[in-house]
């Protein structure tokens, strides 16, 4: 087919790609078609479950609103605390010595110390001065985290819940999570300060210091935040180590490393500063005084955990085992505890019991005779009392011139407070108070070679009837010397030179000795019917000693407190006024010699050293005694039940002169022997047979003559006087 208009058109292939045409209107989009809805299942699950989601929703919307509420006014309570506690925090020096009460040291006679009462403070300690262990130990101890914490920790306090509830334990009984300050908080009583005047006692403020509610916690974090603001962790650390009470009296870590180890707490080494450490937990129950063994077992577990936290290599830790903490010699022997507590009596309570300042007593206290009197008494009840034996005994050492050396007042030596037979028991005398019922004869002028007649002997006593003494072995002597009645302790003689002499004279002479008891009135005064204390008894037998002059037994020397040179309270006893003369004095030293030479006391002779004493048993064997003396020292022995039991096959020769002699053995060890102050009176001179017939006739011609004049005189009527 022909194309009109000439030219052929060219021949192009067909794009396979359309061209692009220019941008179109789009077309809206095709509407899809909805999904087919499945029919609404009816179940009523689903409303109840999105009605519960929509409560707790809302609860929880609400509660996150109120504890945020809360948490902003805690935070802004606990804020308001700290702020004002801090503003009340005085400077750390201030805070150091926080006693309610003083202390009293009480030293020897060599001006050592041997005794404490009330609470002890050895002085102000730094935490940067003292010993590195010692306050590793305490941090190991008490609050491993103290360097790193603020105070408070909730973990310490989340795992003591969790063990106190496991033990079935209140949540905030037995442990308490506290850290270091926190327990510093406590102990400075969250700032309140014990105030006598309050009507408080000691003993109340501190309970009340101690309460574990859940307030009172809430008022100790926030105190121990505020000193983590106001103090350095060394100051709160310096506080805590003065403070803490550590048992036996001792207030703060120096005053604890001086009681037990006799040094400063800068010096002590790893295993007693982990003793030491170990205190805090039970000061009483772990105190070394009272049980050495057990505090050297929680030592060790010290030890162990300076050893987990790496305060203490595994070579130290070993050594520090096998070397455990030993008590100083004055805290081993702990001498004295009675005698201490006799001493503190002595002096007037505001400077004693009831001081609030630091007080040094001098007494009179020998450490050495204080133990040679403990060690004799026990080892007498270990060999020679049955097993089991409730008896009681009391000893008391003194010099000529009344100062107590040694005291015992019971069994048990190593006590404070107890009761003190020595001091405090008034028990009949027996046949221990005739030397006063012949040095009254030997006063008056009497010899020991008088001599008096040992036979069957009645009084007629006004209101009691009829008095016959009688003789322990129920025997009679005749005719015996004032020497030989007291050596064999006869009974009949005694009572008729006490009616010879008079009552009155043998009372005064006791009494004038320093025998303050009630003297019994009656015949049996003779006998020992009076009750007295053995402290009165050794210092009247001191006055026999020292020439008859009378004696005061006294422990304090001088009383001072602390820092000042001169004492407030000086010496007060010792030898007094004259009662009996020199020569009857040593007449009777000779006679109370011859007691333990050939008498009664046999069992209390002391080899090759002279002494000097009298035996006594009373009634039923209630009471047994031995009190005697050398040249150097007096002591005295007492022995029975404490409620009045009788002794059974006890007399004053039996046990008491064991006692005695074991007690004076110890007393002399390594002493030079000296004599007895005292006279041998002369032999009585014998006659020749015609002068004693002469005399025996004289007497025979007086009686006539008397009996003469009495018939005569009954016949008259008259009377004869």
């Amino acid at each position: 087919m022909s194309r009109t208009g000439g030219k052929k058109p060219p021949l192009v292939a067909e794009r396979r790609q359309p061209r692009k045409k220019a941008a179109a209107k789009p077309k809206p989009a095709a509407r899809r078609k909805p999904a087919r809805k499945s029919p609404r299942r009816k179940a009523s699950g689903n409303v109840v479950v999105r009605f519960f989601r929509s409560i707790f929703a809302w609860l929880f919307r609400i509660t996150f609103r109120i504890g945020v509420g809360l948490t902003v006014i805690l935070a802004l309570l606990v804020g308001g605390g700290v702020l004002y506690f801090h503003s009340t925090l005085p400077p750390v020096e201030a805070l150091l010595d926080g006693r309610a009460r003083g202390s009293v040291t009480i030293l020897d006679r060599e001006g050592k110390v041997f005794a404490w009462r009330g609470d002890q403070f050895g002085g102000q300690i730094r935490a940067g001065t003292v010993a590195p262990a010692l306050k590793n130990a305490v941090i190991a101890t008490e609050d491993k985290r103290f360097y790193r914490h603020i105070g408070v920790s909730p973990r310490g306090v989340a795992s003591a819940v969790r063990i106190n509830l496991r033990e079935g334990r209140g949540p905030l009984s037995g442990n308490g999570g506290s850290t270091i300050t926190q327990q510093t908080a406590k102990l400075l009583c969250i700032g309140t300060p014990f105030d006598p005047a309050s009507g408080q006692t000691e003993q109340e403020y501190e309970a009340a210091c101690r309460e574990g509610s859940l307030w009172r916690k809430i008022k100790e974090a926030t105190y121990a935040l505020a000193m983590e603001a106001k103090y350095t962790k060394d100051d709160i650390l310096t506080i805590y180590l003065n403070r803490a009470f550590l048992g036996a009296g001792a207030r703060g870590f120096e005053a604890a490393a001086q009681r037990y180890f006799g040094k400063s707490a800068a010096n002590v080494n790893a295993s007693e500063a982990a003793m030491l450490a170990g205190l805090l937990k039970a000061p009483t129950r772990y105190a070394p005084t009272n049980n050495l063994q057990r505090s050297q077992d929680r030592a060790n577990l010290i030890i162990g955990l300076m050893q987990d936290q790496k305060y203490l290599t595994d070579k130290e830790a070993d050594f520090a085992r096998a070397n455990p903490a030993q008590l100083s010699d004055a805290a081993e022997a702990r001498a004295g505890g009675y005698f201490a507590d006799w001493v503190m009596d002595s002096g007037p309570a505001f400077l004693t019991s009831e001081t609030t300042e630091d007080v040094i007593i001098r007494s009179t206290l020998d450490q050495r005779l204080q133990r040679a009197a403990e060690s004799a008494l026990k080892e007498v009840f270990e060999t020679k009392v049955r097993a089991g034996s409730k008896a009681q005994a009391a000893i008391v050492v003194m010099s000529a011139d009344g100062a107590v050396r040694a005291m015992v007042g019971g069994r048990k030596s190593k006590v404070n407070g107890a009761f003190n037979r020595a001091t405090m028991a008034k028990r009949q005398t027996g046949s221990s108070f005739k030397p006063f019922v012949y040095a009254a004869a030997l006063d008056l002028g009497f010899s020991p070679n008088a001599t008096v007649v040992d036979d069957e002997y009645c009084l007629q006593v006004p209101g009691s009837g009829q008095y016959c003494p009688k003789n322990y072995d129920r025997k009679f002597r005749g005719r015996v010397t004032l020497t030989e009645a007291l050596m064999k302790s006869l009974n009949v003689p005694a009572v008729k030179v006490s009616e010879e002499v008079g009552r009155d004279a043998v009372r005064k002479i006791a009494a004038d000795f320093g025998i303050q008891s009630d003297l019994a009135a009656g015949p049996a005064l003779a006998l020992g019917a009076s009750e007295s204390t053995l402290l009165e008894m050794t210092g009247a037998y001191a006055g026999i000693l020292n020439g008859g002059r009378s004696v005061t037994p006294y422990g304090l020397v001088e009383l001072k407190l602390q820092g000042d040179d001169t004492p407030l309270i000086g010496q007060e006893g010792g030898m007094g006024e004259r009662v009996i003369t020199e020569k009857a004095a040593k007449h009777l030293v000779y006679m109370m010699n011859q007691v333990i030479e050939n008498g009664t006391g046999r069992r209390a002779a002391l080899p090759g050293r002279p002494a000097a004493g009298k035996t006594g048993t009373t009634s039923a064997a209630r009471d047994a005694w031995f009190l005697g003396f050398t040249a150097d020292y007096v002591t005295g022995v007492w022995m029975g039940y404490d409620d009045n039991t009788p002794l059974t096959g006890v007399t004053g020769s039996g046990l008491p002169s064991d006692i005695w002699r074991e007690t004076m053995l110890r007393v002399h060890e390594g002493l030079p022997v000296h004599a007895l102050p005292m006279t041998v009176p002369e032999p009585p001179r014998r006659e020749a047979p015609k002068t004693a017939e002469r005399r025996t006739k004289k007497k025979r011609n007086d009686s006539a003559e008397r009996v003469l004049l009495d018939v005569l005189g009954k016949l008259l009527g008259g009377n004869r006087n």
